[in-house]
C-alpha cells in the first residue's frame, strides 16, 4: 500500500526532528537542509511548547521552561505556543514572533525546499508540556485518561486544532487547511491513552473533527501502535497508519526486526490503508547501526505493502557550532559523511526514484 500524489504513487523516505517549532532559525533552517541533502522527501515534528500562566505561578509549568540548554535538549529559547490566560481562566494562543510565527517560518521554509511536512497538534509526553500541561491547568495528575476524557481539555483540543488549520500563514498568503507543503496532520505524538476503548473513542472523535476542518489533508493518529498493531487503523476518518519501531525497547532482535517490519505493512495491506514506520532507531554506540538500518530500509523498498520510512531523529548543528551529544540512545542522524548517512541517504534517494516529483 503506497500514498497517491497527483495521481501517482509516492513513497515516504523521511526524518523526525522535534525542535522546528522552537530552535533558532539558523538551526531550523540546517535541519531542512541537511534533509535535503539526504534526500529525504517527509519531515516530521510536533507543535509545542505548552506552559502554564505567563507569570509563572498561578498556573505552573509542569517543566523547565527557562532551561538553557541546547534546541536539542529541550533548550526553547523562550518559545510557546499555548498557555493558560489567567484573566480569562482558559487556555490561549501565542500568534507572536515566539509562537505560532514559528511555524509560519518552518512551512514556508520546507516549501521553498520542496519537502513535505507531517505535523502532530501535539505532544503527549510532558519534555515541553504538550498533553500533560494541559491536563495539569486543572489540577489532574492522571496521565492517560484525564486529557482525553475531561469535556474541558477535550474543547480545548478541539479550539487548538481549528485556530492551527484556520491560521493563514503571513509568509504564503495560505490557511494551513489548504497549505500544499503539508503531507498530513497527526493528532498527536504518540497518544497513551488508557483504556485501549478511550483510545479508539478519542481517535475517532478528533480525527472526524479535524477532517470536518480541513478536506485537503490526511489524517493519522501519531501512535507508536507497536503493542497494540495500529488498532486505530480501521477508524474511517484515519487514513494511514504509523508505528514506531525500536527493538532495543522491545526487547526484539534488531538482526531479525525486517520480520516485524513486514508483519506491520501487512497489517496496512488488510486494511487498504499506507503504513508508515515513522519513527525507529538502533543505537549508533552497538556498532552495527549501518548494516541493521540498510537490512531494515531494504526491507521497505522491496516490499509493495510498505509505504515509507521516517528515522528519528536528524539533528543539525547547534548555535554551538556542534552537533548534540547524543549520549542517551545514541539513535541521531548527522550529515557526517558516516556509514549510516550514507545508508540513509541512498535509501531515500530509492524512494524518491518510485515517486513523483512534489507539485
Amino acid at each position: 500500500m503506497h500514498f497517491t500524489l497527483a495521481g501517482k504513487p509516492y513513497y515516504v523516505g523521511g526524518v523526525n526532528n522535534h525542535y522546528l517549532t522552537f530552535g533558532l532559525k539558523s538551526e531550523v533552517t540546517d535541519v531542512l537542509d541537511d534533509a535535503v541533502a539526504m534526500n529525504a522527501n517527509v519531515l516530521r515534528t510536533f507543535l509545542q511548547p505548552v506552559i502554564g500562566s505567563l507569570d509563572g505561578t498561578t498556573v505552573p509549568t509542569i517543566w523547565d521552561r527557562l532551561s538553557r540548554e541546547e534546541s536539542s535538549n529541550l533548550g526553547v529559547n523562550g518559545v510557546y505556543m499555548l498557555y493558560w490566560d489567567t484573566t480569562n481562566k482558559r487556555p490561549a494562543f501565542n500568534d507572536g514572533p515566539n509562537g505560532l510565527q514559528r511555524l509560519d517560518f518552518l512551512v514556508a521554509e520546507a516549501a521553498k525546499r520542496n519537502l513535505k511536512l507531517i505535523i502532530a497538534f501535539l505532544d503527549f509526553w510532558a519534555y515541553t508540556g504538550g498533553a500533560q500541561q494541559m491536563r495539569a491547568w486543572y489540577g489532574s495528575d492522571d496521565k492517560s485518561t484525564f486529557f482525553f476524557r475531561d469535556p474541558r481539555t477535550k474543547q480545548d483540543y478541539r479550539d487548538w486544532v481549528s485556530h492551527v488549520l484556520n491560521r493563514v500563514n503571513p509568509l504564503t498568503g495560505r490557511a494551513y487547511k489548504d497549505e500544499p507543503a503539508i503531507f498530513a496532520w497527526e493528532l498527536m505524538n504518540e497518544p497513551n491513552i488508557e483504556p485501549e476503548e478511550l483510545y479508539i473513542e478519542w481517535v475517532s472523535e478528533m480525527s472526524a473533527y479535524v477532517k470536518s476542518i480541513d478536506r485537503n489533508h490526511i489524517v493519522s493518529s501519531g501512535h507508536a501502535n507497536f503493542l497494540n498493531r495500529i488498532s486505530d487503523l480501521p477508524i474511517a476518518t484515519i487514513d494511514f497508519g504509523t508505528w514506531h519501531g525500536y527493538p532495543k525497547y522491545e526487547d526484539l532482535a534488531p538482526e531479525t526486526y525486517d520480520t516485524t517490519i513486514r508483519d506491520f505493512c501487512r497489517i496496512g495491506r488488510d486494511n487498504n490503508k499506507p503504513v508508515l514506520l515513522e519513527e525507529f532507531g538502533h543505537p549508533r554506540f552497538k556498532g552495527d547501526q549501518a548494516e541493521i538500518y540498510k537490512k531494515w530500509l531494504d526491507a521497505i523498498e522491496a516490499d509493495p505493502d510498505c509505504a515509507g520510512w521516517l528515522v528519528w531523529r536528524l539533528v543539525s548543528r547547534q548555535k554551538s557550532g556542534r552537533y548534540p551529544a547524543d549520549t542517551y540512545d545514541g539513535f541521531d542522524i548527522t550529515k557526517d559523511s558516516g556509514a549510516s548517512w550514507d545508508v540513509l541517504r541512498k535509501a531515500a534517494q530509492a524512494i524518491q526514484s518510485k515517486s513523483p516529483a512534489a507539485p
